[in-house]
Order: structure tokens, then sequence, then C-alpha cells
């Protein structure tokens, strides 16, 4: 399995774990919700310091996780999922 594959995964896996849309995890990651949709799609080659900065970024979010890059990169069956989008814009 490709590195950017097993990265979306995992990214995928925390978005769940936090029960958040792509747009809030994109923000929590520090980065751009079309970028985030590229990665979880697996279009885009990731550099080792954006990897740095979204393990730094989620245990700010999560204070009680230390993850660091290389868990985002490593490839863990339990972390694979069947995540459907969360939309947050609300039905008029």
């Amino acid at each position: 399995m490709k590195l950017c594959e097993t990265l979306a995964i995992n990214l995928k896996y925390y978005r769940k774990k936090y029960n958040l849309s792509q747009e809030k995890f994109a923000e929590v990651l520090g980065t751009t919700l079309s970028y985030l949709n590229q990665i979880e799609n697996n279009k885009v080659d990731v550099k080792t310091s954006t990897i740095d900065k979204f393990a730094i970024r989620i245990n700010e979010y999560d204070k009680k996780t230390n993850i660091k890059s290389e868990d985002l990169v490593k490839f863990n069956k339990k972390h694979i999922t069947n995540f459907s989008r969360i939309d947050e814009r609300t039905k008029n």
C-alpha cells in the first residue's frame, strides 16, 4: 500500500473518531477543504513537513492523544472505515 493511501485511511479514521466534517477537520489540520479532499481521495502526494504539521494539529485538538507523524503513515487495519460525508449545511 502506498504512503498516500495509508495517510488517507488514517485521516478519515481520525475525522470519524472526532465526528467532524471535512470542513471542520481541515480547520483542525490547518489546511483547506480542497486539499484535505484531494488527500483523502489519493490525488496528491503530501510532504513530510505537512504530515508533521497534521500530527501536531491533531494533538493540539485532542490533548489526550500523542500521535506521531509515523502513526499517520503506518497502516492499521482497524483504521479502515466506510466513512460517509458529514454535511454541516442545514436543509431548508
